[in-house]
C-alpha cells in the first residue's frame, strides 16, 4: 500500500511540470484574449473636390502602437481618404488640431474633408440639427487625406497598463504621432510619396516638433511640405508675465486689426493690411524702442507713444495711461466694445458677446469658441457614427482630454517653448522642404505677428516659408470665402512642392 502511494505520489510530481506548463499556456491565451484588436470601418464613396470627381475609400479606425515587446500601448484613431486608382506619386497630407488635447475634428469638418458642418460666419451656431453638406474645397483631389487623434483627444487612448500621461508633452506626443505616421506608411505602402504634414494651432507646435522627430536618425521621413495654420512655434514671445514686452510688440497688429474691423479708427483706412502694415511698423519701431526704456522713458516720448498707440487700437489715451502703455489680450477684449456693451472673441475679434454686466477687467468667456463648440462634435459624431459606420460605445473627444502638459524639449529645465529651431534644422537639412503659414488678421490665440517674428530670425533659411492670411480669426475656414481660399491656396501649394 505504501508503495502504491509513492508511486502516485512520484506520479504526480512528474506531471506537475506539464500541469503548469499548460496553466501558464492558458494564462498567456487569456491575455492575448484579453487585448484588443483594432476597430476599424472602410467605406467606398464619391464626390467632387476642387472640381474634380472622383471615388474614394474612407478608413475610420484605430491602429495599435506598440511597445518593444510587441505589447499593444496606445490606440490612435484616424479618418484615411484615399483615391481609388491613383496616379503615380500622389501626394499623403498628415493633419491634426492642437489644444494640446484637441481632436482632428475641426480641420476635418470644418475645412478639408470631404464632408463638413456648414454655420453662419462670425455668428452663434445654434441648436441641431447642423447642415452637414458635401465639401467641395476638400483637397482630395490634390492628396490622399489622414486626420489623426493624438492620445487622449477623439477616440485614442491608452491601452493596456500604459499611463496616458506617457503621450502627453511635446516630445512624447510628437514621438506618437511620428510612429504612427511611420506605420501608416508601412500598412499603405506610401514611403516614396510626396508627405506633407500640417496643424492647426498647438497642431502647428506638434507639427515642427513631428517635423523634427522624423527627420532624427538613419531611418528619417523626408517631408515635402510643412503646413502651419494660426501658427505658434515660440510661446515665449506672448507669454503674459510682467516684464515680458515682446508680448506688446507682438499683440498690437491684432489689437490694430480688430480696431479696423469694428469701426473703431479713424479716419479708417481703406484696407486691413494697409492698416496691419503701419501698425507693425510702429510695433517694431518706435513702440518696442519705448517699452525696453522702462521707467527711463521721456515724458514727451511717452505722450507721443501713447497717442499713436490710441489710435492704432481705438481705446482711449486715459485707459492707455493707467495701463501703462501695456494693455493686455483680456482687457483689450473687453475694453475695445466697452461704450457698446459688449465683448470681442479671443479666437476670432469678429465675434461678439454680451457679458454679464459691463463693469468687469475681462470677458465673462469667448464668444468665437461658445459660438461654434456645439456643431462641430455633432457633425463629427453623426458623420463617423452614421454615415461611416464606425461603432463604439466611446465619447469623442473634442477639446480637453490630456491632464498636465510636459512642456519640456529635453534641455533638463522648465522653460518656455520654442520649437522654431528644430524646424529650421529640418529646414536647413532637407533642401526640398518648404513651411506653408496660414494667419487670420483677427486671430488672437496665435496672433500673425508672433508667427512672422518667431520665422524670421537666424538660422531660419530664406525663402523657403510663404505667409497668407485671411479676414478672419483662428479657424478662417468657418468665414466661406476664406475656406474658398485656403483651400485654393493650400491645393496650389500641393502641387508645386510634388
Amino acid at each position: 500500500m505504501a508503495r502504491f502511494v509513492s508511486l502516485i505520489a512520484l506520479a504526480a510530481a512528474l506531471a506537475a511540470p506539464t500541469m503548469a506548463q499548460t496553466a501558464d499556456k492558458s494564462v498567456e491565451k487569456s491575455a492575448e484574449a484579453a487585448v484588443p484588436t483594432p476597430n476599424r470601418v472602410v467605406a467606398k464613396r464619391a464626390g467632387t473636390f476642387g472640381g474634380v470627381k472622383m471615388n474614394y475609400t474612407a478608413i475610420a479606425g484605430e491602429t495599435f502602437l506598440k511597445d518593444k515587446d510587441g505589447k499593444p500601448t496606445a490606440a490612435i484613431f484616424s479618418t484615411t481618404y484615399l483615391k481609388e486608382n491613383p496616379e503615380a506619386n500622389r501626394p499623403v497630407f498628415f493633419l491634426f488640431n492642437g489644444g494640446p488635447g484637441s481632436g482632428s475634428l475641426w480641420l476635418h469638418m470644418g475645412a478639408f474633408g470631404p464632408k463638413r458642418v456648414n454655420i453662419p460666419d462670425a455668428k452663434d451656431d445654434g441648436a441641431p440639427p447642423y447642415d452637414i453638406t458635401d465639401n467641395p474645397e476638400s483637397l482630395l483631389d490634390a492628396a490622399d487625406l489622414v486626420f489623426i487623434d493624438p492620445v487622449g483627444t477623439g477616440w485614442s487612448h491608452a491601452l493596456g497598463k500604459t499611463d496616458p500621461k506617457d503621450f502627453w508633452g511635446v516630445n512624447s506626443d510628437a514621438k506618437s504621432v511620428a510612429e504612427f505616421i511611420r506605420l501608416w506608411l508601412n500598412e499603405h505602402n506610401r514611403w516614396n510619396a510626396p508627405k506633407f504634414l500640417g496643424g492647426e494651432s498647438y497642431g502647428t507646435t506638434r507639427s515642427a516638433a513631428v517635423a523634427h522627430e522624423l527627420n532624427r536618425g538613419y531611418n528619417d521621413v523626408a517631408l515635402n511640405g510643412v503646413i502651419l495654420i494660426s501658427a505658434i512655434l515660440d510661446f515665449g514671445l506672448e507669454a503674459e508675465d510682467e516684464g515680458n514686452e515682446m508680448q506688446y510688440m507682438g499683440l498690437l497688429p491684432s489689437y490694430a486689426a480688430a480696431a479696423w474691423y469694428h469701426e473703431k479708427i479713424s479716419p479708417k483706412p481703406a484696407s486691413v493690411e494697409e492698416w496691419v502694415a503701419e501698425a507693425r511698423a510702429f510695433a517694431s519701431g518706435a513702440y518696442i524702442t519705448a517699452l525696453i526704456k522702462g521707467n527711463s522713458l521721456p515724458a514727451e516720448e511717452r505722450l507721443a507713444i501713447r497717442k499713436q498707440l490710441a489710435r492704432f487700437t481705438g481705446l482711449s489715451e486715459t485707459y492707455l495711461e493707467q495701463a501703462n502703455l501695456r494693455v493686455t489680450p483680456g482687457r483689450f477684449y473687453k475694453e475695445l466694445l466697452r461704450d457698446r456693451g459688449l465683448t470681442i472673441g479671443r479666437l476670432d475679434a469678429r465675434y461678439t458677446g454680451k457679458d454679464y454686466d459691463s463693469a468687469g477687467e475681462g470677458p465673462d468667456n469667448d464668444p468665437s469658441f461658445y459660438g461654434i463648440d456645439a456643431s462641430y462634435p455633432a457633425a463629427l459624431n453623426a458623420y463617423l457614427r452614421g454615415d461611416l459606420g464606425y461603432k463604439t460605445d466611446r465619447s469623442y473627444v473634442s477639446i480637453g482630454g490630456v491632464g498636465a502638459w510636459d512642456w519640456r524639449l529635453g534641455n533638463g529645465r522648465d522653460s518656455y517653448v520654442n520649437v522654431a529651431p528644430g524646424l529650421a534644422r529640418t529646414l536647413r537639412e532637407n533642401s526640398r522642404t518648404k513651411v506653408w503659414v496660414g494667419q487670420g488678421w483677427y486671430d488672437f490665440a496665435t496672433p500673425f505677428h508672433f508667427a512672422e517674428y518667431s520665422m524670421n530670425r537666424p538660422g531660419w533659411p530664406q525663402g523657403r516659408t510663404e505667409f497668407h492670411y485671411y479676414d478672419a480669426g483662428h479657424m478662417m475656414y468657418v468665414r466661406a470665402a476664406d475656406r474658398v481660399k485656403l483651400s485654393s491656396d493650400l491645393r496650389d501649394f500641393i502641387r508645386r512642392q510634388k
